[in-house]
């Protein structure tokens, strides 16, 4: 453990926000306390985590069906950092700021497919890989080179068909940000790439971030504010294992009791091996990926404002059909709604809880909360590096 002393006198000569932020966490979950209420509503934390937390790690940005052809680009931003994929002529996947490097107009603001592109202020043209091809009427600049003005790039990189880019070039690199991952999901026999985006939900909430987070990681509220989905689950077998940089639920599906009817009494019924192989992880800061034989469903969390959060679902199916397939499809994202519903509900509550003057820091379940411990240690480790 870092004591508080210690670690205040080492942030405070350079952030006054981290004296605020009292002690990176105890390393042991059972003698450790939950973040500060101040964490949760001090403007000044959240513009520190946009810069050393969200600017510094991996986001998912994109699907690779969204620049499946040579040609193919999207604009997209990091929090309001604009920034740019292409699908090049070498074939290769880039990433770059959305930014002009003549007067910082934003190169492109829609999707498309082009061989080259040209920002619509004073029409400099580039190339899908970044180099500055055209810039009108600049002959009579002095030491003016066009090599020097290609568009700044950032670290892409993908986990099957899902784009992830980084704004810090010294980050780790993704495959040692995700570890096991990738092979987990090769070993599991799944085909994400023949799945499709079926839906997209947003939802804003009014909580920070770091509420929708906490709640996400532990399955301790679940007897509680989530009724329907305790019936289907096994409680006393969900656990959450913790990684460098993220985190793996399981929450096997329980067996039918004598006398259920599925459909009327439970939604889902449990296949021999197919809930041992299901895969959820979270990827910090912000990022779920949930894994099943049919289906895919990604949350990504980013926040608005210091108690405003957008949280945006999309789910990708293998070809659903029609009929019965489409049906239970529908049923599967209605339910998800439903708990996402229940989880607005008690992150809005906690929010102003988190601004009484009656709180200021909890303690953890050991039993149920290692995963939100895991997360909040992450957000002090990074919010504690230059």
């Amino acid at each position: 453990m870092i004591a508080t002393a210690a670690f205040v006198a080492h942030a405070a000569p350079q952030c006054p926000v981290m004296a605020r932020v009292e002690s990176r966490l105890e390393t042991n979950v059972a003698r450790a306390s939950t973040l500060p209420s101040t964490m949760y509503l001090d403007p000044a934390v959240l513009e520190l985590e946009k810069d050393r937390i969200f600017a510094r790690t991996w986001q998912l940005v994109a699907h690779m069906s969204e620049l499946a052809r040579v040609g193919d680009f999207k604009p997209t931003t990091i929090l309001d950092e604009p920034i740019l994929l292409t699908h090049a002529q070498d074939g290769k996947l880039r990433g770059f700021y959305n930014v002009c490097r003549h007067r910082a107009a934003q190169v492109v603001t829609t999707r498309g497919n082009r061989k080259s592109l040209q920002c619509g202020y004073h029409g400099w043209v580039y190339g899908l890989d970044g180099k500055l091809q055209a810039a009108r009427e600049m002959e009579g600049t002095e030491d003016f080179d066009k090599a020097d003005f290609g568009l700044v790039p950032i670290r892409v990189d993908t986990v099957g068909p899902f784009v992830f880019a980084n704004l810090d070039p010294n980050a780790a690199p993704l495959a040692e940000w995700i570890g096991a991952i990738p092979s987990e999901i090769a070993n599991a026999g799944y085909e994400m790439s023949n799945m499709r985006r079926v839906e997209r939900r947003d939802y804003e909430i009014a909580c920070n971030w770091k509420v929708y987070v906490d709640n996400y990681l532990e399955g301790y509220h679940l007897p509680i504010a989530h009724p329907g989905l305790f019936k289907e689950l096994d409680y006393d077998q969900y656990r959450v294992e913790t990684f460098r940089y993220y985190s793996k639920q399981h929450a096997p599906i329980r067996e039918l009791k004598p006398g259920e009817v599925p459909g009327r009494d439970r939604r889902y019924i449990r296949m021999p091996g197919a809930e041992d192989n299901a895969l959820y992880y979270w990827i910090f800061p912000n990022t779920m990926l949930n894994i099943y034989q049919d289906n895919i469903s990604t949350n990504v969390i980013l926040p608005l404002g210091v108690d405003r959060t957008l949280t945006i679902f999309e789910w990708f199916f293998a070809e659903p059909g029609t009929g019965a397939g489409w049906e239970s499809m529908q049923q599967t994202i209605a339910f998800s709604d439903e708990i996402q519903q229940e989880d607005i509900a008690v992150c809005e509550q906690v929010q102003k809880g988190l601004r009484s003057r009656s709180y200021n820091r909890g303690r953890f379940s050991a039993l149920r909360e290692n995963g939100v411990h895991h997360f909040q240690s992450l957000v002090t480790e990074f919010l504690d590096r230059d």
